[in-house]
């Protein structure tokens, strides 16, 4: 089911380009709209860089993109023309809201793409609605989890936001060519809830992939069991969960070690600096911060740990699967794709503190589970979520040969 004039499938786009009037080649252009400058490279590089194999010309939109010497210079790079945008990605303003829309609508009048693709919630709602208006002829989104809106209690400013993220998504997604989920679970609630109509196709992907040669099998630390977290620090990521649980392990195996890789996040879901150092003066984890390269701290590891309220599917749990890490993670949309209960790791109820802690125990008591149990993750990680696998899958969405 789509809108007049998408792409149906097995119906590709030249990636060469196509004649004009005056018998001239142009180039078929894809625009791509994120919130985050770093996400272009560690969540969609991949991505973008299947399409400038395929012969796109892709561009990149972000707040401040051209001003990330790191980002928008590798980027270029790769091929990639990189664009600036008004964005408030957090933000609450009607009136910001609307000078991003405009913004990318000019912006997309002038470079004239065949294709738009947006990611996380606003780039979805307002990277679609300017492309509608801009008249670009394949609208495409992706719906990389739900975040502060779809979680919690709706209460509040909370039950607010989730109101009007709900409607603006309603609004957004009807003039969409094709929407990508990274679960069911969010496929199914965007049906039920009426913010996909019928008409719209969707596709659900295994999330955004993992470069398995990039994330090695990486050998087991000595001693005893290691448990990492990584994750912004957000209530609804079952941060205080994680720490609650270390607390009450290190009571009765005190030679454990937790560690907290992570950092605040602009969203009034936040867990303050403030609240980490008490966790970490009180001697329950051990706090490494952002780290731009978290190889290194999934290596040290023996466990990892997401105990997250709701995921599209979790990058960092793809990494440490990748690397050889059992999982323990919550049976949560997003995060139960990921864990074979028993076989790669253990499923623990959302908000569970209890149920962390008899996970986190059994790794301790029967230690051999941890290898073998790594084992498996790898072997998920190469049969379900390899990232050319993935991305292959994107583009036929897309139409893309």
């Amino acid at each position: 089911m789509r809108e007049a004039g998408s792409l149906a499938l097995g119906e590709f786009i030249d990636c060469k380009g196509k004649m004009n009037l005056s018998g001239e080649i142009e180039t078929t252009r894809i625009f791509i709209v994120a919130g985050f400058n770093s996400s272009l490279i560690n969540f969609r590089g991949p991505l973008i860089k299947a399409l400038c194999k395929a012969g796109l010309e892709v561009h990149a939109a972000a707040p401040e993109l051209t001003l990330d010497e790191g980002v928008a210079g590798t980027l270029r790079q790769w091929g990639v023309i990189c664009h600036d945008i008004p964005l408030d990605r957090a933000g609450m303003s009607p009136l910001r809201d609307l000078a991003g829309l405009w913004a990318l609508h000019r912006l997309m009048r002038r470079i004239r793409p065949s294709m738009v693709l947006g990611y996380t919630i606003k780039p979805v709602i307002y990277g679609t609605l300017a492309a509608w208006l801009a008249r670009v002829p394949n609208r495409f989104a992706l719906i990389t989890g739900l975040g502060y809106a779809f979680t919690g209690d709706a209460n509040g400013r909370r039950g607010v936001v989730q109101k009007l993220v709900r409607w603006l998504y309603a609004a957004a997604l009807r003039h969409s060519d094709r929407v990508f989920f990274q679960n069911p679970d969010d496929q199914e609630l965007f049906r039920v809830l009426e913010l996909l109509p019928d008409t719209v196709s969707s596709t659900v992907v295994n999330g955004s992939g993992i470069d398995l040669d990039e994330f090695a099998v990486a050998s087991l630390p000595q001693g005893p069991a290691i448990f990492l977290l990584i994750a912004r620090l957000l209530g609804d990521k079952g941060v205080r969960e994680y720490v609650g649980a270390a607390a009450e392990v290190r009571k009765r195996h005190p030679d454990v070690v937790f560690r907290l890789v992570g950092w605040v996040d602009d969203n009034p879901d936040s867990v303050g600096l403030d609240e980490v150092a008490q966790w970490q003066s009180d001697g329950v984890i051990e706090f490494l911060g952002k780290l731009e390269d978290v190889r290194p701290a999934l290596a040290n590891c023996s466990v990892y740990v997401l105990p997250s309220y709701r995921e599209g599917t979790p990058r960092t749990v793809l990494e440490a699967m990748a690397m050889g890490r059992p999982i323990i993670t919550t049976d949560a949309p997003g995060c139960r794709e990921t864990v074979v209960n028993g076989n790669n790791g253990f499923l623990v109820p959302v908000k569970s503190q209890k149920g962390l802690v008899q996970a986190m125990e059994r790794f301790i008591a029967e230690p051999d589970l941890i290898a073998r149990m790594g084992v498996n993750s790898r072997q998920i990680a190469e049969q379900k979520y390899d990232v050319h696998e993935v991305n292959a899958q994107m583009l036929r969405g897309m139409g893309i040969e």
